[in-house]
């Protein structure tokens, strides 16, 4: 499939956004994949694609954390194996039946996450006690990597959560980790559509080089602002997110309450 120039600078520009929001709070394949359908590509095809940019982008906002030190990828090394190895399975999975099946869910999974950081108490900026044992995060990160194999956007705001919430990681911190887990799965289901040759090569690797300019814009200003803009940024995020596939008439909750 070719695309025009016009076509790849439209797709760049929702790079840059998406990594931008991607790496302070994540839902930037909300941004990326309408812009890849839009753009005329088939839906298994834009989701390899969006896995091509994300997963560049993605490596470029954990370099950024890393060298900060906000990352510990010896502690959290099984979480984001299992990232890895679940979204292996829906990458896998995509390509054999309707994706509908899992958006018609997303919708209320992002209600939640807004409604826990509206009514949640204030989030500290220093680590907390660990609710769960390292076996069950890492099979809670996994069952979001397999989502994010096969479908992922608001994968991103989902790890989150669960580093914060579970994992008694502060924010910032929950936020680097999230890097880590988004990339091992973004990579993994990059590698599983290439199996299948399923990716745009040409929009994917120039919407990337936008991405990573918007990722560590997004990794800098979270480690600036910290929870003042993470925060806030993950409730107004979840919303659109919420918002944007409510009104699309593709979505089988749009169709149950609208049709």
């Amino acid at each position: 499939m070719i695309l025009s120039p016009e076509t790849i600078a439209f797709l760049m520009a929702a790079g840059l956004m998406a990594g931008l929001i991607d790496a302070m709070a994540g839902g930037g394949g909300l941004i990326t994949l309408p812009a890849l359908m839009a753009a005329g590509v088939p839906p298994v095809g834009a989701v390899a694609t969006n896995k091509l940019q994300s997963s560049l982008g993605t490596f470029g906002a954990c370099v950024a954390y890393a060298r900060a030190g906000h990352m510990d990828l010896k502690s959290y090394r099984w979480p984001v194996i299992a990232a890895f190895t679940g979204s292996v399975g829906g990458a896998w999975l995509v390509q054999r039946v309707d994706p509908s099946i899992l958006a018609g869910l997303m919708p209320a999974l992002l209600i939640a996450i807004a409604a826990y950081f509206t009514f949640s108490p204030k989030v500290s900026e220093m680590d907390r006690h660990q609710r769960v044992g390292m076996g069950l995060l890492g099979l809670l990160i996994g069952g979001i990597g397999f989502y994010d194999g096969f479908f992922g956007p608001g994968a991103g705001a989902f790890y989150t959560t669960v580093f914060l919430a579970l994992g008694g990681l502060s924010l910032l911190r929950a936020t680097a980790q999230t890097k880590a887990a988004n990339f091992a799965s973004n990579l993994a289901g990059l590698l599983t559509m290439m199996a299948g040759g399923h990716v745009l090569w040409i929009a994917g690797l120039a919407m990337a080089a936008a991405n990573i300019v918007g990722a560590q814009i997004g990794a800098r200003l979270a480690m600036r602002f910290g929870s003042r803009l993470i925060r806030p940024l993950l409730i107004v995020m979840s919303l659109a997110l919420t918002a944007k596939m409510l009104v699309d008439p593709a979505n089988p909750i749009h169709l149950y309450l609208f049709g």
